[in-house]
């Protein structure tokens, strides 16, 4: 097999050091045993696997908060009607563009990172295929299996170059070499879309009307659509629908009064 690339070998002079930190992270939860209790449905989605849902779920969360609390700082500022309506759609694409290429940026280099790291793997593996053996056997002793038994699948696995860098990458890595990459492009456009529907929600009062009235408006579809995508989100973490509804309505609550207040002070100021 073809020697590393200087790239390739500061890669890896850093693995270990990446592998800790992806360890860290996923360290919560670790402790969790096996336990008797009600089983609820489970719900699947292949757009989680993209990275595509979780980017929709951040992108219309965004969008709501992010506009309902630029808009509602222009309203304390007394502003017009054509101000907010411009500062809103500014917001708007403002933010689905930056959500976008925020997303696709940042999963194209985890993508990246990743597929570096899986072609070192396969790498050492056809470079040192007992070496590897030795290391999955191990893995396997570490999570209990007998010594016998963990040689004897180490060697079965090995077997078939292919399962066994599936089986290294998922045991030692962390890393589910079909669908664990994720789609730079699917959460890149999920995204903005979300974001651009939720920024458009507490805009659509100031296209038909003004005033008090519009923000009173804007702050009921506002505080409905959080509340909504909160109780769905109840639906992916198995929280209370009731008790994630409230959380994100808080906090939109929270950064809308803030702007709202720096808003009217400002345009006391300068009135």
């Amino acid at each position: 097999m073809a020697e590393l690339t200087p790239q390739d070998r500061r890669t890896k002079d850093e693995l270990p050091r990446l592998l800790d930190a992806r360890r860290r992270i996923n360290r919560r939860g670790a402790d969790l045993r096996p336990h008797v209790g009600p089983i609820h449905e489970e719900t699947s989605t292949g757009m989680g696997k993209s990275g595509a849902l979780r980017a929709a779920i951040f992108g219309i969360n965004d969008g709501l908060v992010s506009n309902i609390a630029l808009i509602m700082g222009f309203a304390g500022a007394s502003q017009s009607r054509a101000v907010i309506v411009l500062a809103g759609i500014s917001g708007l694409l403002a933010g689905a563009f930056s959500m976008g290429t925020g997303e696709y940026v940042s999963m194209r280099v985890q993508r990246e990172l990743l597929e570096r790291m899986l072609h070192l793997e396969a790498h050492e593996l056809g470079s040192d295929p007992e070496g590897e053996r030795m290391e999955l056997a191990f893995l396997y002793r570490k999570k209990g299996i007998s010594p016998d038994l963990a040689d004897r699948m180490s060697t079965e696995i090995m077997r078939d170059p292919k399962v066994a860098l599936d089986t290294h990458a998922r045991e030692e890595l962390g890393i589910d070499p079909t669908e664990g990459l994720g789609s730079p492009r699917c959460a890149a456009i999920s995204s903005f879309l979300m974001f651009s529907l939720g920024a458009l929600i507490p805009l659509i009062p100031f296209f038909f009307t003004q005033g008090e009235a519009a923000v009173i408006a804007s702050l009921v579809l506002a505080g409905a659509a959080i509340a909504t995508v909160g109780g769905l989100t109840s639906l992916l973490t198995g929280r209370g629908a009731v008790y994630s509804a409230l959380r994100m309505l808080g906090l939109a609550a929270a950064a809308t009064v803030v702007t709202y207040s720096i808003g009217k002070a400002i345009g006391a100021t300068i009135s």
